[in-house]
């Protein structure tokens, strides 16, 4: 029976190291939808107390080094506004 073992550099405290990324917000030009912030899988952003030029919560970056940047946040926004970039290894 053969097992699949990982490389050692691959693991961490018995995990898989996860891709790190950023978030680029474009908040002028968001309407607060919310979308970014629901389908974040790794739960980095949150809508903003704070309004924008066109009255709207923009989402903020509440916990940036979990960030993967898969960018699904800028899949689901319908306004452009959002994208998730990986960094270099």
């Amino acid at each position: 029976m053969a097992h699949s073992v990982l490389p050692l550099n691959r693991l961490q405290s018995g995990g898989l190291i996860l891709a790190k990324g950023s978030v680029a917000i474009t908040v002028e030009r968001c309407k607060g939808c919310g979308f970014c912030v629901e389908f974040c899988p790794t739960h980095v952003l949150s809508l903003s107390s704070a309004f924008n030029a066109k009255g709207y919560h923009p989402p903020h970056v509440t916990d940036g080094e979990k960030c993967s940047g898969c960018d699904l946040c800028g899949m689901y926004c319908p306004d452009f506004a959002i994208f998730g970039v990986r960094n270099a290894r």
